[in-house]
C-alpha cells in the first residue's frame, strides 16, 4: 500500500479546471522526509478592487477560499502544528476568514467541494472544520496580481505557509510532528 493510499490522497486531477482566467498552481515541501502541498487555483487582480472596503471582490468578514474554483486543498502525510492547531495526516480545504484585516485560516475537513454556492455564500461550514489559527499580516513590496501560495522550510521540522495577493500577505508557522 502507498503513502497515497494509506491517506486517501485526493486526485489532483478531479480539482483541475479549464478556466485560464484561475489556472491551478501547486506548492509542496518536504520536511523531516514528510511531503506537503497545496494545490490551488491562481485568480489575478486584473485590476479589481480585491480585499478590505466598501466594493471589494471578497468583502471583509467574509470566508474566502483561498483562490478560485474548487477550495484550496491541503495534503499532509505527517501531522501538523499550525501555529497551535493540531492537523493529523489527511486531506483537508483551507479557507480565510477576513476579520478586517485580522485573518484566520480555517482547515476544514472536506475536500472537492466548490469554493462558493450558487449564491455566493462560503462552502464552508462550522461544523466541517478542524479549527481555526491566526494568520500574520503584512503588505507585500508591489502589487502581487496573480495570486500565490507558497509553502517553506523553516529548518528542522519548521515551515512556513505564505499567502499573497493583491496588496496583502498573510502567513503562519507550521510543525511537522
Amino acid at each position: 500500500m502507498t503513502l497515497a493510499a494509506a491517506f486517501g490522497q485526493i486526485d489532483k486531477s478531479k480539482l483541475i479546471t479549464k478556466n485560464d482566467q484561475s489556472p491551478g498552481k501547486e506548492t509542496s515541501v518536504t520536511i523531516g522526509g514528510k511531503p506537503l502541498w497545496i494545490y490551488y487555483h491562481a485568480p489575478s487582480v486584473r485590476t479589481r478592487h480585491i480585499f478590505g472596503g466598501a466594493g471589494a471582490l471578497q468583502p471583509d468578514d467574509s470566508v474566502w477560499r483561498a483562490g478560485a474554483d474548487y477550495a484550496t486543498v491541503l495534503h499532509t502525510d505527517a501531522p501538523l502544528d499550525i501555529h497551535g492547531l493540531a492537523v493529523p495526516p489527511g486531506d483537508y480545504s483551507l479557507y480565510i476568514f477576513l476579520d478586517k484585516g485580522k485573518w484566520q485560516l480555517i482547515v476544514n475537513k472536506k475536500t472537492g467541494q466548490w469554493g462558493i454556492n450558487r449564491d455566493n455564500s462560503t462552502t464552508d461550514q462550522p461544523a466541517d472544520e478542524l479549527g481555526r489559527t491566526a494568520l500574520t499580516m503584512a503588505k507585500p513590496a508591489a502589487l502581487v496580481e496573480t495570486l500565490k501560495i507558497d509553502l517553506s522550510s523553516a529548518g528542522g521540522n519548521r515551515g512556513k505557509l505564505q499567502i499573497e495577493w493583491e496588496n496583502v500577505s498573510a502567513s503562519v508557522p507550521f510543525t511537522v510532528k
